[in-house]
């Protein structure tokens, strides 16, 4: 093919999928219009004001999601025709030949290339951000940030991800340039030491430099979460309350660690009879607070809490909710999914940077992007982004239904340690909490949801064994 004609080949089919996911949106955006009165196989999940406050958040967020949509669409449109990623690198390149150096300091001119696209998408993104964050979230009562504390953590989320992925470019282009034929091969193994390094530092070192981690404190809830754990040989070494009610009210709780080092994180927000962690600036780490999780305040740069939106009452769940909770998440440890997950995307990258390295040399797909020579990282944009963007479809879609499945495992797995009745409440409060529309498109959650929807799950653990 011509460059002519893979530009357009690439634009055409960026377009295709915009329409696509903008058709499945508008079919669940339609739910959210029509469906005003919770349907009779929910009534015993979500009583009909709740169902309301779920229906106007996701009518919001889906309505909002449109016009970023289209925004996105047609900038990166423009990107493209008007030449928006050769320009960039000239200017990354003019900058460096200011301070005495030429175009053969590739790496360097890539990594001030980057740092100018990173600095051009936050600035056009941040509207969006702060629209989303202080007008949807604050209206429906999520919300927990302040516009200082939002002004910091945005500041300190942009230099640390410049910290952390300027230097692993310059490392994988430098492999790439000096690799040889089989210069694949090296690269899929630095990316892959890489990416347990990142696993394996990410909670100890990068997370508190946004959330405050505390001990969970003694007591009946850590009693049974170190019985659980052992009763199914998960080697749990530290765990931990982290302070998500500083930034929002939604819920989570994951696990991390290698080995004989495993941790558990519980968000504060989960919890029903915890207050956040900085609900008092005096309180001592981990000391309890008889007043309800919905009615702490939030960090102390917050307003009070009566000058916050009420939102929905914030639940949490109680203690044997959170067990029958981590009974899944371990569930997908002790199944050997996170094991999975990790063979299938190690594989998909050594295959996709074989394919690179067949590719990397083909001039036309360069000049189709407005490049008379072949820099490494724009050859790592124009492949990976463009043209392997229909792969990237089906294998997204493939993992999503993968995901689907270990979610059900997972389900299954806490059901067999007799924890099925509370992780059917605890998924009801969960959903309630984080107002969750329980009734969802089907192709629409097909193509998207990796989770399967409320519904089947609780239909799933009714199932008899």
């Amino acid at each position: 093919m011509d460059p002519e004609s893979i530009f357009w080949a690439v634009f055409v089919f960026m377009w295709l999928v915009y329409l696509w996911e903008t058709y499945l949106s508008y079919r669940q955006r339609e739910l959210y219009r029509t469906v005003i009165k919770i349907p009779q196989n929910l009534a015993g999940v979500m009583d009909q004001e709740t169902f309301e406050k779920a229906r106007l958040y996701n009518l919001d967020k889906s309505n909002f999601g449109f016009y970023v949509g289209i925004w996105g669409e047609i900038e990166h449109s423009l990107i493209l025709i008007y030449g928006g990623i050769p320009f960039l690198w000239n200017v990354a390149g003019d900058m460096m030949q200011n301070y005495g150096y030429d175009s053969s300091y590739q790496i360097i001119q890539s990594v001030l290339f980057l740092t100018l696209a990173v600095v051009f998408s936050t600035i056009t993104s941040m509207p969006f951000t702060v629209y989303s964050t202080f007008v949807i979230e604050e209206r429906h009562g999520f919300n927990k940030q302040t516009p200082g504390f939002f002004a910091k953590d945005q500041v300190k989320k942009f230099f640390v991800s410049l910290a952390i992925g300027m230097p692993i470019t310059a490392l994988l282009i430098y492999i790439i340039q000096m690799g040889g034929d089989y210069f694949f091969i090296y690269v899929w193994v630095f990316l892959l030491v890489v990416s347990l390094l990142m696993i394996t530092i990410y909670a100890d070192y990068i997370a508190p430099l946004f959330d405050k981690f505390t001990p969970l404190p003694e007591g009946d809830l850590r009693s049974k979460i170190e019985e659980l754990a052992k009763s199914i040989d998960f080697p749990l070494t530290k765990l931990y309350v982290v302070e998500g009610s500083k930034r929002s009210s939604h819920s989570n709780a994951y696990f991390y660690g290698f080995f004989k080092n495993k941790r558990i994180v519980l968000f504060d927000t989960l919890l029903e009879d915890y207050s956040p962690l900085n609900a008092d600036g005096e309180k001592k780490e981990g000391e309890t607070d008889p007043a309800p999780a919905e009615k702490a305040p939030t960090d102390s740069d917050d307003k009070p809490s009566d000058d916050k939106p009420k939102g929905h009452k914030k639940q949490g769940c109680n203690n044997e909710e959170i067990l029958a909770v981590l009974s899944h998440e371990l569930g997908h440890w002790k199944l050997g999914h996170i094991v999975k997950n990790l063979v299938i995307s190690q594989v998909n990258s050594f295959l996709s940077f074989a394919a690179f390295a067949f590719l990397i040399d083909q001039q036309v797909l360069y000049s189709a992007f407005g490049f008379d020579s072949r820099p490494t990282i724009i050859g790592l944009i124009i492949i990976f982004q463009y043209v392997f963007s229909p792969y990237n479809e089906v294998l997204s879609f493939c993992v999503t239904m993968l995901s689907r499945m270990f979610e059900f495992q997972a389900d299954a797995f806490a059901k067999q340690l007799r924890h099925a009745a509370p992780l059917k409440t605890a998924l009801i409060k969960l959903n309630k909490d984080n107002l969750g529309f329980p009734v969802n498109d089907w192709l629409f959650s097909t193509w998207h949801f990796s989770h399967p929807p409320l519904l089947e799950r609780l239909k799933a653990l009714d199932k008899s064994e």
